[in-house]
């Protein structure tokens, strides 16, 4: 048995018969038929139902429902065995929120280089949602935010929770108001995060409950929230890790589950974590465990 095998039955299946495998993966279909047999003979059951669909025998089902992490298993030993030969030399790319960028990212890329010294790190930084596709559509390696609405897709493993927090100029009428209802907010602008961002869902659904809406007012960086609201009575909402100025105040509201898991993101499709990606994994939930998000 050897990878071309595995690889030509695991097109054969996704395919749908012999011919449209045997001209996605250029080869003749005689070519394909000698290894489904060679595969088979290894083997000693027989895979197919012999016709012109690749129909499963029910060996061959229970045989197809683990080739994927088969060849996922022998890739990653090559990948180990070929990184061992080159020292580690390669890339690992990774995404995080605003909030991870300044406080935990540095100090974990200094802490990876100690290990890693011959690998480089691409880092990007954005929004859950954005974070998410890039990491379904493999740009990514894994990405620490939130969790994605539809998380079919992923592992999600939560690392910490970061809180919704709605900020004020100094000189705001709620500013020095002490236990705050939601409900007290609504008679000034709001300023909040995009459609993509962290807390949107939450915020949307609290908003909900109430007969009228405030004006809202979004930008796509949360980070960029206390620049706005400086100098007029908009209210801002933020999460408690974004950097505030000191001529702005975070006001003591009282938010229902205002409490957003942040975790480590990864694709299910990837059955097996290299050991470069393991070792930056590894350096970000130490520097988490001494750094509290703030």
């Amino acid at each position: 048995m050897d990878l071309k095998e595995l690889t030509t039955f695991q097109t054969i299946v996704q395919e749908g018969n012999f011919s449209k495998a045997a001209l996605k993966l250029h080869y003749a279909q005689s070519t394909i038929t000698n290894q489904v047999q060679r595969l088979e003979k290894e083997l000693g059951i027989q895979l197919f139902n012999r016709g012109w669909d690749a129909e499963l025998t029910a060996a061959g089902q229970l045989f197809a429902d683990e080739v994927d992490k088969l060849i996922g298993h022998w890739q990653y030993v090559a990948e180990q065995a070929k990184a061992l030969q080159q020292e580690e030399i390669g890339t690992v790319s990774l995404g995080a929120i605003e909030s991870l960028a300044k406080q935990i990212l540095p100090a974990s890329f200094q802490r990876f280089q100690v290990h890693k010294p011959r690998v480089s790190c691409h880092f990007v930084v954005g929004n859950t949602d954005a974070l998410s596709r890039a990491v379904l559509q493999g740009e990514l390696d894994f990405a620490i935010c939130g969790e994605p609405a539809d998380s079919t897709s992923f592992r999600f493993e939560p690392l910490f929770h970061e809180k919704i927090a709605f900020v004020a100029a100094s000189g705001h009428p709620l500013a020095s108001r002490n236990e705050l209802d939601f409900s007290e907010l609504l008679g000034y602008p709001l300023l909040i995060g995009g459609s993509t961002c962290l807390y949107y869902l939450r915020l949307s659904k609290q908003l909900a409950r109430y007969d009228e809406a405030p004006m809202l007012h979004t930008v796509s960086q949360i980070s960029a929230i206390p620049a706005f609201i400086q100098q007029t009575d908009t209210v801002g909402a933020v999460l408690t890790s974004t950097e505030l100025s000191p001529n702005l105040v975070t006001l003591d509201v009282k938010l229902q589950d205002a409490s957003i898991p942040i975790g480590l993101l990864q694709s299910r499709k990837e059955v097996y974590t290299a050991t470069t990606k393991q070792q930056m994994i590894q350096s970000i939930k130490e520097e988490l465990s001494l750094v509290k998000i703030t």
